[in-house]
């Protein structure tokens, strides 16, 4: 099955203030972060449920990615892998999802 990926608007903005965050101190590694979060995300189609469950919901369509201490959290749809939070992972999904 052909997946197509959808940010939700809050994981866009969290994403975005992740990089403008980042890019205070550095460009280059604000850049950088950019490119690997993107990377990763256009993996997900290929082998959605390779990611873990988020053990907080335990959904099996809800699943995350992790990359250094940034939790990338992604909800499986019918045709759709929709970016639901990207996070670091010492925050609370509760409050974020």
């Amino acid at each position: 099955m052909a997946y197509r990926i959808k940010w939700s608007p809050r994981a866009a903005s969290h994403f975005e203030g992740i990089c403008d965050y980042i890019a205070k101190n550095s460009k280059y590694y604000a850049v950088l972060f950019a490119k690997r979060i993107i990377s990763i995300i256009k993996t997900i189609p290929q082998f959605p449920r390779a990611g873990r469950i988020v053990p907080e919901y335990n959904d099996e369509n809800l699943r995350e990615k992790i990359y250094e201490n940034y939790r990338i959290v992604y909800r499986i749809k019918e045709e759709v892998i929709e970016i639901v939070a990207i996070c670091h992972g010492s925050r609370l999904l509760e409050n974020i999802i």
